[in-house]
């Protein structure tokens, strides 16, 4: 019994440490730089990518060839997204909070394409020079 207790502790540290690292994970690469043909392909007439622009943003992986590796499909991001959206709109005193964590949601995706784009066009600019 005693081993039991102990093991689904453990377990449940070890879940919530994985989670506070990927949180930390995403918040890292949402802090990068985003370009500009982001924000133009994405129609963010704003100066920063926020909440609002994550079905944007996505929009823009399904119409980028994959010419150099896979992005994914963003399940986990999308999942995370969709469930911190319900609780915004369930618990409306933690609307400020989730709002914060779509925008870093939002920023990540917008990095993550931007990356995705140079190296689609660094492997044009490649096969051109053949």
């Amino acid at each position: 019994m005693m081993a039991a207790i102990l093991f689904l502790v453990s377990t449940v540290a070890f879940v919530q440490f994985g989670l506070y690292y990927w949180r930390a994970t995403i918040s890292s690469v949402a802090a990068r730089a985003i370009s500009d043909r982001i924000r133009i392909a994405a129609c963010i007439t704003a100066p920063s990518v926020g909440a609002q622009d994550f079905r944007n943003i996505l929009i823009i992986k399904d119409l980028s060839p994959d010419l150099r590796g896979s992005v994914g499909s963003f399940t986990l991001i999308r999942t995370y997204y969709s469930i911190i959206s319900t609780l915004a709109k369930i618990v409306p005193a933690m609307a400020g909070w989730c709002k914060a964590e779509m925008t870093t949601c939002s920023r990540y995706v917008a990095v993550l394409m931007d990356q995705h784009l140079e190296n689609n066009l660094a492997c044009a600019a490649k096969i051109r020079g053949i």
